[in-house]
């Protein structure tokens, strides 16, 4: 029986978010695209301009292997969740943080996971809860982009990355 199930995690600029969940044992894909935007389509030209979608990275899970609650654990310790608009040196409505569900049975995890998150904060977190509207998958280009240019810009430290997962 397959448990397969999707999340969509906006994290600023997608290239580090989708690396960083590749890596992560019981991701099975993560994706690269705009969600929740006014427009159908965008390409990465609209979305700099203002189409109001968000970068986020598609990530299809084995929920056998990693639980949503395990999985948005990690999210947390590569995105600044207090950051309105901003994530490293990139700003910009498209560089907001959020969590976009498919499944309603997702959201007492994301609530839980959130209101927990909140406890080490004074200000107020800045990372969207919403469902999806809709997702685009981002050009080509993008896709699996620090793959493709290892000294590509990242917001997120890749030792980092490589730091968190070492004990999975």
């Amino acid at each position: 029986m397959s448990n397969i199930h999707e999340i969509y995690l906006a994290g600023g600029c997608f290239w580090g978010t989708e690396a960083f969940m590749q890596r992560i044992n019981g991701v099975i894909d993560a994706q690269s695209g705009y969600a929740n935007g006014n427009t159908d389509n965008p390409s990465y030209q609209d979305v700099c301009a203002g189409s109001g979608h968000a970068e986020v990275v598609k990530v299809t899970y084995d929920a056998d292997k990693i639980s949503l609650a395990k999985l948005l654990d990690y999210y947390f310790k590569v995105i600044d969740p207090v950051s309105v608009n901003q994530q490293g040196e990139d700003k910009g409505i498209q560089y907001r943080t959020g969590i976009y569900y498919v499944d309603p049975q997702d959201i007492p995890v994301i609530n839980h996971a959130l209101a927990e998150l909140q406890k080490q904060y004074t200000e107020p977190l800045a990372v969207e809860n919403e469902m999806l509207e809709h997702y685009f998958p981002a050009e080509e280009y993008h896709q699996d982009y620090l793959d493709k240019n290892p000294n590509g810009y990242c917001h997120i430290d890749i030792q980092l990355m490589n730091e968190i997962l070492k004990n999975q």
